[in-house]
């Protein structure tokens, strides 16, 4: 394979990780099966039934969980501790046979991708909930899945384009975290507060979340 991409699919698929997980492995899965691309051995096991069935059946479930206001974020909560090592895991898995220091940097970087990727999509859902229609849950959720499905597909078919979306996307990070702080705070504080590490925050109220991003000030959350 070319360096642009080797480099597309290892990125690529730490950055689809994070923000779906399952849909990024099926679609992987799926792609290699059917003869549409041909993976690195170490990326090949994606192409297993058993891996297909079960990256399958969970994005069925995340399917409808992403698009339940409350629900979708306590989802992305949980998948902090797994869309970023798989991630990172994908990401290294991608590269092929390499030495072990450019396997571990491809790690690094990857699971920095997927964290970032994961924490613009939890934080932007943090910000949508306290949206008081539902319509805003669906758009967003289909519109991730539409991203991350052609996003995979250009990483496969023009490695180039898709370098160039990634770096604007990088960017985009770089702009829309800092603004997303203090929502960003909240959902590590609630994670924080279930494995016991700290108190519960308080929760952020619907007419709040604008003056929650610009001041960092806790209020009541009902999604």
């Amino acid at each position: 394979m070319e360096v642009a991409s080797i480099v597309a699919l290892s990125m690529g698929a730490a950055w689809a990780s994070g923000i779906n997980l399952y849909a990024t492995i099926f679609m992987l899965g799926y792609m290699a099966s059917t003869g549409n691309i041909t993976l690195p051995a170490e990326l090949e096991v994606v192409a297993n039934p058993m891996v297909m069935t079960a990256a399958g059946f969970m994005y069925c479930v995340e399917f409808f969980a992403d698009k339940i206001p409350g629900v979708d974020s306590a989802w992305d909560s949980i998948h902090t501790f797994i869309r970023i090592p798989a991630g990172a895991m994908l990401a290294s898995s991608a590269v092929g046979d390499v030495t072990p220091a450019i396997e571990l940097t491809t790690a690094l970087l990857g699971g920095a991708l997927a964290a970032g990727s994961h924490t613009t999509k939890a934080g932007t859902r943090l910000l949508i909930n306290t949206a008081p229609e539902p319509i805003s849950n669906w758009t967003a959720s289909i519109s991730e899945d539409l991203i991350v499905i052609g996003g995979l597909w250009a990483a496969l078919h023009h490695p180039v384009l898709f370098i160039i979306g990634l770096i604007l996307f990088i960017l985009f990070m770089i702009w829309v975290l800092p603004k997303l702080w203090h929502i960003i705070q909240y959902l590590f504080r609630r994670i924080g507060s279930w494995l016991g590490f700290c108190e519960a925050p308080a929760p952020i109220s619907k007419g709040s979340s604008k003056s929650l991003v610009s001041s960092g000030q806790d209020a009541d959350f009902n999604p």
